[in-house]
């Protein structure tokens, strides 16, 4: 049986969990990425000068604490990735989520990863200009 090749994820890559330069830079970093069950997520920061909070949806778009799932204070911290679906992340401190030190990820298998990356196949309409691309 093969075994399952998770990755980590340093979120943000070299500039880590901190408070970025513009509101999109984490959306950005994690438009590029497949986010598998069992992967996990490297959130690389100094405990006191940022945290991590879970949050729900609504507490992601808005930057409140109503409904926190998970509280993580001391840095770097490493979350496997244990649940399939939409996943929100965002520093507590001051108004860093607000500045955009928010991510949002969708986890999910490998086989639905795999099927989204799988190139489309395209197939051959019968008409001339088609067949003449392909010589």
């Amino acid at each position: 049986m093969a075994s399952e090749a998770f990755k980590d994820h340093i979120v943000g890559g070299g500039k880590g969990w901190r408070l970025p330069q513009n509101k999109t830079f984490y959306n950005e970093w994690s438009q590029s990425k497949s986010f598998i069950l069992g992967d996990k997520l490297v959130f690389l920061f100094r405990s006191g000068a940022n945290n991590l909070l879970e949050v729900s949806k609504e507490d992601f778009d808005a930057c409140t604490q109503n409904n926190v799932i998970q509280r993580y204070h001391n840095g770097p911290t490493i979350l496997e990735l244990t649940d399939i679906g939409e996943h929100y992340y965002y520093c507590g401190v001051g108004i860093h989520c607000e500045a955009g030190q928010k991510l949002s990820i969708n986890v999910t298998t490998a086989a639905a990863a795999a099927a989204a990356a799988a190139p489309a196949v395209v197939e051959p309409s019968g008409d001339a200009s088609f067949a003449a691309l392909m010589m």
